[in-house]
């Protein structure tokens, strides 16, 4: 398994070489030392929450930890239903109070995993994404080349910001922790642009505080 991981790594590196932005600057975000965990189990507590979702489990490393009703989907390892997200959308009929999306780090899937999570939504329910501030172009390069990768969630965080209606906003802990809440948005991102997925990281770089909205984890949690 690791050996073709290695080889599929090999042939994309090729293939950005030769065809993807070059852009060699880092971020340096200085994280909160809070993690997702921390911020799901303060949503939960503070509104009484009663039914979680998780979209990509993993090994259960947060999954497990979850103690109201909850389904977990993931094609591979953990959780409680296996399957893709979309599989399980076109089959849920359930509600939910906070969805947890950390599954397929691609901008297409993770923009109709939003999608599809706004209408299971309850009304006063929230959206967690991570892994939304990648440090270098490595870290974000889709198709992927490194196990240590967050994909490039950011262009559909940035893409939820420019609604009028969902609240969107990025904490500053775990690899940048994307909030999206269903009120009207106070601060609507005017970018114009026709295609989210097409935007480069050398942009991100230039505006992420102010594309990406980010905050730190206590004014994040207030905020919320």
């Amino acid at each position: 398994m690791e050996k073709n991981r290695n080889k599929e790594f090999f042939f994309n590196k090729l293939y950005h070489l030769l065809f993807s932005e070059k852009f060699s600057k880092k971020i340096n975000y200085n994280f909160d030392k809070k993690n997702r965990l921390d911020l799901i189990d303060f949503v939960i507590k503070k509104n009484k929450y009663k039914k979680y979702l998780e979209i990509g489990c993993n090994q259960d490393e947060v999954f497990k930890k979850i103690d109201i009703d909850k389904i977990g989907v993931d094609p591979l390892n953990g959780g409680n239903f296996r399957g893709t997200s979309d599989d399980f959308f076109i089959k849920n009929s359930d509600k939910f109070d906070c969805i947890f999306i950390d599954g397929l780090h691609i901008y297409d899937q993770v923009i109709k995993d939003i999608l599809n999570s706004i209408k299971v939504l309850n009304e006063n329910g929230i959206i967690i994404l991570h892994d939304c501030l990648p440090s270098s172009i490595g870290h974000q390069r889709v198709p992927r080349t490194r196990y240590n990768w967050n994909g490039d969630v950011w262009k559909a965080i940035v893409e939820a910001r420019t609604w009028n209606d969902f609240d969107t906003f990025t904490i500053l802990a775990d690899q940048g922790l994307g909030i999206i809440k269903k009120r009207k948005n106070p601060n609507i991102l005017d970018i114009r642009n026709s295609s989210f997925k097409n935007l480069k990281f050398k942009f991100f770089y230039n505006n992420y505080k102010e594309i990406m909205r980010t905050v730190s984890f206590n004014d994040g949690i207030e905020m919320i």
